[in-house]
């Protein structure tokens, strides 16, 4: 159950789903509260030094985040999330960039999320993770699976260009989810 302090919210996308992170401080009672969808998972009362962090787990890889909590003039906050020591900005773009690719697809009329982790293979689709098999192609790799009734296949192929980027491509049932 939600207090009603909440002064702060976040949604940040992982690769197993995307996570409502809502903190809560009372600056007269000196209780700070971190909610992860809904739930509750630190809480602190009476906290005396109404600035500093507050540190927990978030996600099914145990992502490391931090609520900072910093006076800003008389006794006005400001309340910044930070993921893996990175501002949560910074971190969405790292993961987007470096190691995760992301497609959001619309199957048998819902909206589907399909996340692609480059660094272990791992495929997640709406937040469970898929069983897959991999494969070497001629021109790359297939990383196959199965999404309700539908054959999905992500090809990883080099981009032609000299830095070396690989182009994941997410097919559906052999037609392009592009």
């Amino acid at each position: 159950m939600l207090g009603g302090d909440v002064v702060a919210m976040w949604d940040v996308a992982l690769s197993d789903c995307v996570y409502r992170i809502q903190f809560s401080h009372g600056t007269t009672t000196g209780r700070r509260i971190v909610y992860v969808n809904g739930q509750e998972v630190v809480r602190r009362d009476r906290m005396f030094k109404l600035v500093g962090r507050e540190t927990f787990s978030v996600g099914g890889a145990n992502t490391r985040a931090s609520v900072l909590i910093e006076a800003v003039r008389g006794l006005a906050y400001e309340y910044s999330l930070q993921l893996e020591g990175r501002s949560l900005q910074r971190f969405t773009a790292d993961l987007q960039d470096q190691t995760c690719r992301t497609w959001r697809v619309r199957v048998d009329g819902e909206d589907c999320r399909v996340v692609l982790e480059k660094d272990t293979m791992d495929v997640w689709c709406n937040g469970q993770k898929m069983d897959t098999t991999g494969q070497f192609v001629d021109d790359g790799t297939e990383t196959r699976f199965v999404f309700g009734e539908h054959e999905c296949c992500i090809k990883a192929t080099s981009s032609g260009k000299k830095k070396g980027r690989i182009v994941h491509h997410l097919l559906l049932d052999a037609a392009s989810a592009q």
